[in-house]
């Protein structure tokens, strides 16, 4: 990814193939084409019937429904009825910090604006923030939720909330400058970033990057990806929960077969 922050604003204007009277509707056209909607997206999702229903794939539960079912067959209704008691109670607990994992990445696409002021074909125009692409030319005000990740062209006293992505609750003023060197991101004080609110001043920007190519579309991603793979600790416990499970199964076969070998009915055993 190029370093933005790092050009001057002539050199990131003539890189976008832009001006500071903005892009042409066939150019607006084209590039959306090119580059696609200015979207946060998010991999599809299992409704939560079907989150309730994987509860029941982990290998201990497995266990304690054969035991239930057991415990049915042997006419021990209390112990039938609690287990499946606690069993459901695990699948609606993990259901629903699934569901609420979730809403982290819906809040995320909360964050972005939902209309832009931009200049085109020399005119200033409002438009929908999904409308943006990259070469767009963004206008700032104060109370504005940037579109998209922008290099800033033109500034007077600009300053920007960015602790969406920082988590610095102050706002940090901008300028047009560029950073002579390799900074983090909270210290980039020539870009602005989507979702990041303008608390004060104007300014003038050209947008960068849209979408899934913002810091913010970068967080969804990882979002998502996490959603999908699980966690050191997950892996760690499920295989735990898989030596605990063969030895519950051992322990159970020899307590069964030395019933057995004592005398006791199969069923008792």
């Amino acid at each position: 990814m190029k370093e933005w922050y790092r050009c001057s604003a002539d050199e990131v204007l003539r890189e976008l193939g832009t001006s500071s009277a903005g892009l042409n509707r066939k150019e607006v056209i084209r590039r959306r084409r090119q580059f696609g909607e200015n979207r946060v997206t998010e991999s599809r999702k299992d409704p939560p019937w079907k989150i309730f229903f994987k509860q029941y794939q982990d290998l201990l539960v497995m266990i304690l429904l054969a035991a239930a079912v057991i415990s049915f067959l042997t006419d021990n209704g209390e112990s039938t009825l609690v287990i499946f008691l606690v069993v459901t109670m695990n699948a609606a607990l993990g259901t629903a910090q699934q569901v609420k994992a979730r809403k982290s990445l819906e809040s995320l696409k909360r964050l972005s604006a939902p209309r832009a002021a931009v200049i085109r074909e020399g005119r200033r125009q409002q438009i929908e923030a999904w409308e943006a692409v990259p070469g767009d030319i963004l206008l700032l005000e104060a109370g504005d939720l940037a579109a998209a990740d922008a290099r800033i062209v033109e500034c007077a006293s600009l300053q920007v909330n960015e602790s969406s992505l920082t988590g610095e609750s102050g706002a940090v003023f901008k300028r047009q400058e560029p950073c002579v060197r390799e900074m983090p991101l909270a210290e980039r004080s020539c870009m602005i970033y989507s979702g990041s609110l303008v608390t004060g001043g104007r300014g003038m920007a050209v947008v960068t990057a849209t979408g899934m190519e913002t810091e913010i579309g970068h967080i969804a991603d990882m979002m998502n990806d996490a959603g999908e793979k699980k966690t050191p600790l997950q892996i760690s416990l499920d295989q735990f929960g898989s030596r605990l499970a063969a030895a519950i199964l051992v322990v159970c076969l020899a307590v069964f077969f030395l019933s057995i070998y004592r005398g006791m009915a199969v069923l008792d055993a």
